[in-house]
């Protein structure tokens, strides 16, 4: 039986909310063969102000995390919250989602989804 609850530990890749919805698309859809066919997308929460989405991460990946435009903290083994904090709650909740999203894959998704946004702002 899969755990259905976020990692114990995880790190948070925090990043504007139009980059990040295009990044859930498009790992959603599977769109990107960085990992080969399947790429899966981990428990994404979004402030209630919709400014920013949050990617739950494995544990270490903010000490090597240098997306422009994004930032990851640490949880610093305070794990994954349950329940979102006030002024924020679950895009894609724990059981609906992955454990965590692969660095790498996010990386790559982040990437994708800028230089979408890039196309469609210069086609204006």
């Amino acid at each position: 039986m899969k755990n259905h609850e976020p990692r114990s530990e995880c790190d948070l890749v925090t990043v504007p909310a139009r980059q990040g919805l295009e990044a859930v698309d498009i790992l959603r859809r599977g769109a990107l063969d960085v990992m080969g066919p399947v790429t899966t997308v981990g428990p994404v929460l979004h402030d209630d102000t919709c400014d920013t989405l949050g990617f739950l991460v494995p544990p270490g990946t903010a000490d090597a995390w240098d997306v422009p435009g994004s930032t990851c903290t640490q949880s610093d083994g305070r794990g994954a919250v349950l329940a979102p904090a006030e002024g924020a709650d679950w895009l894609l909740p724990p059981g609906e989602a992955d454990l965590a999203t692969d660095p790498t894959v996010l990386r790559a998704a982040l990437g994708e989804a800028a230089r979408l946004i890039e196309a469609a702002d210069n086609c204006r």
